[in-house]
């Protein structure tokens, strides 16, 4: 049986509909995951170890396990405890908290390379700390930490994939209910790498355009 590419405009419907799906859980899961990572920043830095531990903990979890069996116990296991997550919110979550614990790393490293006359400065000026962190010393880390951040971004586009383990109905997933129905495996899957490539150039764009303007603020 020869590549028979003509019978793929027939379920272009249904490859589309799972681009939108992807793209939809990529960027919540980025947002969550740039936010995140800041918020577990500030919390390793500058809470005290009482608060820090739970947080240790929480990175040992996502940092040590596979991305799938967070997945899992997010979407599966937290219903045994009475919380009925939707799949597109588990996989958003999932994604978003397990980028979080990464980027975390990154923006930890580029806070306490912060010159410290920094805060000192702005504490002089009447921020209190909160505020020095918030308008100064954060704003300052983050800028270094965009082409590394941005790396774990595209990771998670590709990562995206394994939410079609608890149904949401992304690209991959797409993709294989046509070719249950078709039976033509490589003409679908090429179709989805095709696409998940348009996607990345768009990202990697996306971010050298940020990267740009943080150059030209500079």
């Amino acid at each position: 049986m020869g590549l028979d590419f003509s019978v793929v405009p027939k379920f272009l419907d249904i490859i589309l509909l799972g681009v939108l799906w992807t793209i939809g859980i990529t960027a919540g899961a980025a947002i969550l995951s740039f936010f995140g990572g800041i918020f577990f920043a500030v919390i390793a830095l500058y809470t005290h170890w009482i608060i820090r531990l739970p947080f240790r903990l929480f990175e040992w979890l996502f940092m040590g396990t596979p991305l799938l069996l967070q997945l899992f116990l997010i979407y599966f296991g937290l219903v045994q405890v009475g919380i009925d997550l939707p799949a597109f919110v588990a996989g958003v979550i999932g994604l978003g908290l397990h980028f979080a614990v990464y980027n975390s790393e990154l923006i930890q490293t580029a806070i306490v390379a912060v010159d410290r006359g920094q805060m000192e400065a702005a504490r002089t000026l009447g921020l209190s700390r909160g505020q020095a962190l918030r308008k100064v010393v954060v704003p300052q880390a983050v800028r270094d930490v965009i082409p590394p951040i941005g790396n774990n971004m595209i990771a998670l586009l590709k990562d995206s994939a394994l939410v079609s383990v608890i149904g949401v109905s992304e690209l991959t997933l797409s993709a294989q209910r046509a070719i249950g129905r078709t039976y033509r495996p490589f003409e679908f899957y090429v179709v989805a790498a095709a696409f998940y490539y348009v996607i990345n150039l768009g990202m990697e764009w996306v971010l050298r355009r940020i990267e740009r303007r943080i150059q030209a603020a500079r």
